[in-house]
């Protein structure tokens, strides 16, 4: 067995498989270089769907003529002076955090090949990780540097790089890029391979064993439920009541299932049908049976999806396709596998700073620098979860990690997230495969904590605008959110629901944070509060009432006019105001002389007091902002109503229940409910003339939409705060936010990017998603997305669930 004490030995033979790998990959280049020319020759005999990629086909083909040659001695020579031991050891003297500025083009040719390693890491992860690591074992090193050609980056790198500087332009490149990764995936594993078996031959660990490095674990600041024997302060930020019961438990509600969808695992769905078509069954292994007593399958799972599980459920069991993945992957995780993950190395040691422990070289917080930290971190969880299947003490296990390892890597992979945050989403990985092997109803739950927390920050960075929060904001956030989970991965699915709650707070707080915005959020909420408090006073005056002898000309004032009156005097003052109160009052005394009077002491008192009375209704109309014409008008009514009240011979309304009206009117407020599922009289102009504010960059979305169904109605009370979607109003589409929720549900506003914000109530609301002029800018969430791509890989591999 190789001694690592004998460095001269060790280094000779550290050289020898490099030159080795080399000459390998040198040899399978020349393949390549026949493979290229065939391929652009091909493409220039099909027909280009512009001039001008037929035009860049002509001319990749010309320059490759003349420069095969030269590319080729080119990439073997740079890849022998990678070899020198100059360059190797100039690679570790450099600071681990220095910059340097390089041009764009160089990161360019840097990321693309960083993304062909990653495919390559795909299919020979272990092969290349355990070459990476004898190497480290033979030169006693802790970490490779960064530019060894043991890297395949480094290798690839230099293909692309080569062809470059042989006058190819890139964009040349991507006419043969998918050609030349297949190449690299085909040719590449077996080199690695053999490389790896000349060390075992030559007693270079011949058993590679995972070795857990101890995490350091920052002193907690909030307290998470994890049961400590001394608790920590309260977090101040956010902390909402009932964090922690007495003893270190926690009480957490369960997450309600979402009406109508049939349940992924246990419950009332057993199974899947027997799906018919293309995808229901694989051509080697056709004519599954389906499952027994299979009920439909998941919404989000179409029948090739359903079909690939099934086929993973086989191979899992070995036996009969499973009735659901759950059952497939119950089991209790191995105590080493656990540890080793629990003490896993941290990912990312310059996550922190500038991005210089990547030696990445490009301006610091530069989107380029976000990039190559992605890729960067992808090529760790790929090396972190080869390295946890080898601990793995059955099936269920590696599936486990191969399943949220491909889910993560769709994640990393969506361009459409800012880099900065994604490298965010690349730390989540190991803690949700610890939830994931601790209970594997995580693949099934759609409303598990951990997938609404990822889905959530997902549709905030996606489509993200910088009219909404700020990069920077939403990133902060973000990175507290991870780094409260590693901070407590033993509490499990109770710290994913703690955070994702605090996230929503957040979304609250800082959605609304613009200026323009947070006018119109002023706007609403009065808006809101008016209208529901002249709906609720029209209720609750109507009620009263009903079995009382008052004329339909004071009903309809009432309802119509004086309802709204209140409801403003009790917005701007309060409802225990005086002006509030006396206008309250006026309610009542209208009511009364209005009615019947057959004593001469009560027409006696209705004269005496009928100037105050009039006085006090041209206040509260004056208070609606209702023109002297439009008050005239009714107070002409009015004073009709009441002279034919001197002259009726009708009963006479009961003291009694005007003193209970008067009474119950004085403390409107506290008969309110929030139940209301009226859709509010509210205009623009309204809004202006009632609460004198400009509402000129407010659209309220009054027309449109269709008749919703219940199931509408319930989305429209659940959509997710920072979501994007499409909307469709006054013939023109507007991509919006959805910014902010009303406290008691009826008002939702959504702000466009073009600083434009849209008032929609919630019936409107349901209308029009249900019409589908409301449309999510995603037609899944984020974890449906990464687990159908998942499905993919898997069904065009299945064997790599137990690799």
């Amino acid at each position: 067995m190789a001694n690592p004490s004998s460095a001269p030995q060790n280094a000779a033979l550290a050289a020898r498989i490099r030159q080795r790998l080399v000459d390998d990959v040198a040899q399978a280049l020349t393949v390549l270089q026949a493979s290229i020319r065939e391929h652009l020759i091909s493409l220039l005999n099909e027909v280009a769907p512009t001039r001008e990629q037929q035009q860049l086909r002509r001319d990749a083909w010309t320059l490759y003529e003349q420069q095969k040659e030269h590319w080729l001695a080119s990439v073997l020579k740079a890849w022998q002076a990678g070899l020198s031991p100059v360059v190797e050891r100039s690679t570790n003297v450099s600071l681990p955090n220095q910059l340097e500025l390089v041009s764009t083009e160089t990161v360019e040719n840097r990321m693309l090949a960083s993304r062909m390693a990653l495919s390559l890491m795909e299919v020979a992860a272990s092969e290349v990780n355990d070459l990476r690591k004898r190497l480290k074992y033979l030169e006693g090193v802790e970490e490779l540097p960064a530019k060894d050609t043991v890297h395949p980056e480094v290798l690839i790198q230099v293909i692309v790089e080569q062809w470059v500087a042989c006058g190819l332009p890139l964009e040349s490149w991507t006419l043969v890029n998918e050609m030349v990764q297949h190449h690299v995936n085909t040719y590449w594993r077996p080199i690695y391979a053999k490389c790896n078996a000349e060390l075992v031959s030559q007693g270079v660990l011949p058993v590679i064993a995972f070795e857990p490095r101890a995490k350091p674990r920052p002193a907690p600041a909030t307290p998470y439920p994890v049961a400590p024997e001394s608790a920590p302060e309260p977090y101040a930020p956010g902390a909402a009541p009932g964090w922690s019961a007495p003893g270190g438990a926690a009480r957490w509600p369960a997450q309600p299932a979402v009406p109508g969808w049939p349940s992924f695992a246990g419950g009332s769905a057993a199974g899947w049908p027997a799906q018919a078509g293309p995808g229901a069954a694989s051509q080697d292994d056709p004519g599954w049976p389906a499952p027994a007593g299979a009920s439909a399958a998941p919404p989000w799972l179409d029948a090739r999806e359903v079909g690939v599980l099934d086929r993973v459920g086989r191979m899992m069991t070995g036996v009969q396709p499973v009735q659901n993945v759950t059952a497939a992957f119950a089991n209790v995780p191995s105590q080493r596998l656990m540890t080793a993950l629990a003490h896993r190395p941290v990912l990312g040691h310059a996550l922190a700073g500038a991005g210089g422990g990547f030696g990445v070289g490009v301006e610091a917080g530069s989107p380029m620098l976000g990039m190559v930290l992605v890729e960067r971190l992808a090529g760790e969880l790929q090396q972190q979860s080869a390295e946890l299947k080898n601990l793995t003490q059955n099936d269920n296990e590696k599936a486990i990690i191969e399943l949220i390892a491909l889910m993560f890597q769709s994640i990393l992979q969506e361009d459409r997230i800012p880099p900065g945050i994604r490298v965010w989403f690349a730390r989540l990985q190991m803690p949700v495969l610890s939830v994931a092997l601790a209970d594997p109803d995580f693949f099934n739950r759609l409303d598990h904590p951990a997938r609404l927390l990822i889905d959530h920050m997902g549709s905030c960075a996606l489509g993200f605008d910088a009219s909404g929060i700020s990069t920077e904001a939403l990133e902060t956030e973000i990175k507290r959110v991870v780094q409260v989970v590693e901070q407590y991965p033993e509490t499990g699915e109770r710290v994913y629901q703690r955070v994702y709650e605090e996230f929503k707070e957040f979304l609250k707080r800082n959605l609304t944070q613009k200026a323009s915005t947070q006018k119109v959020v002023g706007v609403a909420q009065q808006v809101e509060q008016k209208e529901t408090l002249a709906i609720q006073c029209t209720i609750e005056l109507r009620n009263q009432i009903k079995d009382m002898p008052v004329r339909d000309e004071i009903r309809d004032f009432l309802y119509k006019v004086w309802a709204e009156v209140i409801a403003v005097a009790s917005m701007r003052q309060g409802g225990q105001h005086a002006q509030t109160l006396q206008l309250k009052k006026t309610a009542v005394d209208l009511i009364w002389a209005a009615s019947a009077k057959p004593n001469r002491a009560d027409r006696a008192r209705v004269i005496a007091d009928l100037p105050e009375l009039l006085k006090s209704l041209r206040t509260g109309m004056s208070l609606l902002g209702l023109s002297e014409q439009n008050q005239d008008e009714h107070l002409k009514l009015i004073s009709d109503t009441l002279a034919d009240a001197f002259m009726s011979k009708t009963q006479a309304i009961d003291m009694g229940q005007i003193q209970a009206l008067s009474e119950r009117l004085a403390n409107l407020e506290d008969y309110f409910t929030d139940d209301s599922a009226e859709e509010l009289p509210l205009d623009a102009q309204s809004i202006e003339d009632l609460l004198g504010i400009d509402a000129s960059d407010l659209d309220v979305v009054t027309e449109g939409g269709v008749e919703p169904g219940p199931v509408m109605m319930a989305w429209a009370q659940n959509l997710s705060l920072g979501a994007w979607f499409t909307l469709e109003y006054l013939e023109q589409r507007v991509q919006v936010q959805y910014v902010w929720r009303s406290p008691i549900g009826h008002l939702h506003l959504f702000a466009s990017v073009v600083g434009r914000s849209y008032l929609i109530q919630s019936v409107r609301l349901a209308a029009y998603l249900e019409a589908g002029l409301l449309v999510p800018q995603e037609e899944a969430s984020l974890t449906v997305r990464a687990t159908r791509s998942a499905m993919a890989k898997l069904e065009a591999n299945p064997e790599r669930l137990l690799a």
